[in-house]
């Protein structure tokens, strides 16, 4: 089966996957939101980077490794849960302190920082979120043991392993590096109306609520 053959059917997964919700979404969403489209652009190449890095992994066999050892499946499952959970306690932090500030401003505190202060701040850099994206993916053991069983399916017994799970890996980073492009672009768009002191306290909630639960369904779920 030659890999023309299968693109239709690969499209079709790859749609599918990238349409259910997980971390990926979560923090393209985010970024888009309170940073803009701009910002949002290398979160979006991290994450890609880290599924090309698995498939990959998956096509030398690293991937079955992952899959067949408790100790290293322990391990990722660790390091992916905590850094989700780091990430969903940094959005509560963001939470307290705009509600802190906004309590200031009530009692006409004039030392509080205004509510727009992170739209003048330096934003982090593009390779901060461009890593932020990458570990995302590389600390979770779902995408090594999901690669190791979804790109088989799409390879032939004759086809050189490597060079065919390399050409899906890239058809399926294009098609969803487009997607959440979209996304953001999207998202992006309302920027203006995430970006009210009321609306970002409830979105850096809802982000932080949304990571810590992926972070705890990490941790639980069993391989």
């Amino acid at each position: 089966m030659e890999i023309i053959q299968v693109l239709p059917a690969f499209l079709v997964a790859v749609l599918l996957i990238s349409a259910s919700p997980g971390p990926a979404m979560a923090l393209i969403f985010r970024r888009a939101a309170l940073r803009g489209f701009g910002a949002s652009v290398a979160t979006v190449l991290g994450l890609e980077a880290g599924i090309y890095l698995w498939a990959i992994a998956a096509g030398a066999g690293v991937a079955a490794l992952v899959a067949a050892s408790s100790t290293a499946y322990l391990v990722l499952q660790l390091v992916g849960a905590s850094f989700l959970a780091y990430l969903g306690i940094r959005s509560w932090i963001s939470v307290i302190k705009e509600r802190r500030l906004a309590a200031g401003r009530k009692e006409g505190d004039q030392s509080a920082e205004p509510a727009e202060e992170e739209a003048t701040a330096p934003t982090r850099s593009a390779v901060a979120a461009f890593a932020e994206g990458l570990l995302v993916q590389l600390a979770n053991p779902k995408a090594a043991v999901f690669m190791f069983a979804f790109y088989p399916q799409f390879i032939s017994p004759g086809q050189p392993v490597m060079a065919a799970t390399a050409l899906l890996a890239l058809f399926q980073v294009t098609v969803e590096t487009a997607l959440y492009l979209g996304l953001a672009a999207g998202v992006a768009r309302a920027r203006s109306w995430f970006r009210r002191p009321v609306i970002r306290r409830r979105l850096e909630a809802v982000t932080g609520t949304v990571l810590l639960a992926l972070a705890g369904r990490v941790l639980l779920t069993p391989r």
